[in-house]
């Protein structure tokens, strides 16, 4: 069943089952110096990883690993680099990404990743939590792979990621703007999800002309994906997005709008969708933007 689902994604290959992860785990746990696959955990929460993971993943901190220390950014391409040679991923691994949260955090250090070209990924759907949720098989033990001898491409933002000035652009040209937050955060109700600190920003509501289209209604309740067919109702027909169109995604800080952004791009096919991972953090803070706030 899940398997037939692939299949009908705009590409069916991006995407492996908990069942495949199970019965292939012998395959993340290769001492090759160019191993075949390596599993990858990236969460929100720090201590998850500790706690319990898939035998043989990997931890990459979003925050720690893919972050410059000091500047408002990314790391650069040595960074990136050395992390991945340390991590033992070589330079034909395909990388198999999950974690928590519904994979938003794995989606957000996919989409880093592919900021320096590395498109040998995929992403376990579900998660940590429908791994969870089947009661499968969790580890203490911390894996350690030989260092291999990866090269990294430059990193090249344009092709996924905007900026501020590009979003400024975008609306003035009356393009595509995806509101991926909850209706609270972008009706301008609250500056961050429900239940969490109302903090992050000095004004709410949302970018003008952006489509709410929460992260969470292209998942299903054990975290995977739906169906081809319920993601298109709801982006084409129900919202009108074009996948010849430009089109950008934001959240508050780049990390859900990563896992939409993963949806439009791969599931759905969208041909240039980018991700804004300044998001309403930055434009919730700039000063003279335009800003549609139906709370006020």
């Amino acid at each position: 069943m899940t398997e037939n689902k692939f299949t009908s994604y705009a590409n069916s290959d991006i995407l492996v089952s908990t069942q495949w992860v199970a019965d292939n785990l012998d395959k993340f746990s290769s001492d090759s110096a160019d191993p075949e696959y390596r599993l990858v955990e990236s969460n929100e929460d720090p201590l998850l990883y500790r706690s319990g993971h898939i035998p043989g993943a990997i931890e990459i901190d979003w925050t720690e690993d893919l972050n410059d220390p000091v500047t408002r950014d990314y790391i650069q391409k040595e960074a990136f680099q050395e992390l991945l040679r340390s991590k033992g991923i070589g330079p034909n691994t395909t990388v198999v990404f999950y974690g928590d949260k519904n994979n938003w955090w794995s989606s957000y250090a996919l989409w880093v990743f592919q900021l320096f070209g590395f498109d040998q990924v995929k992403l376990m759907d579900g998660g940590r939590i429908k791994w969870e949720l089947e009661d499968r098989e969790l580890t203490k033990e911390v894996p350690s792979y030989p260092t291999t001898e990866f090269v990294a491409n430059e990193r090249n933002d344009a092709p996924i990621r905007a900026f501020r000035d590009d979003v400024l652009t975008h609306i003035e040209s009356s393009l595509p703007l995806v509101d991926v937050r909850s209706p609270e955060e972008y009706r301008g109700e609250r500056l961050h999800i429900p239940g969490k600190p109302n903090e992050g920003a000095l004004r709410g509501g949302h970018i003008p002309g952006a489509r709410s289209i929460p992260w969470s209604s292209a998942a299903n309740d054990d975290g995977s994906f739906k169906p081809v067919e319920e993601l298109e109702e709801l982006y084409v027909n129900q919202n009108n997005l074009e996948r010849d169109k430009q089109t950008i995604t934001y959240c508050r800080i780049g990390e859900r709008s990563s896992h939409s952004w993963f949806v439009l791009k791969y599931l759905l096919g969208f041909e240039n969708v980018r991700n804004y991972d300044g998001s309403w953090t930055e434009y919730g803070n700039l000063v003279g933007v335009p800003i549609e706030n139906p709370s006020v």
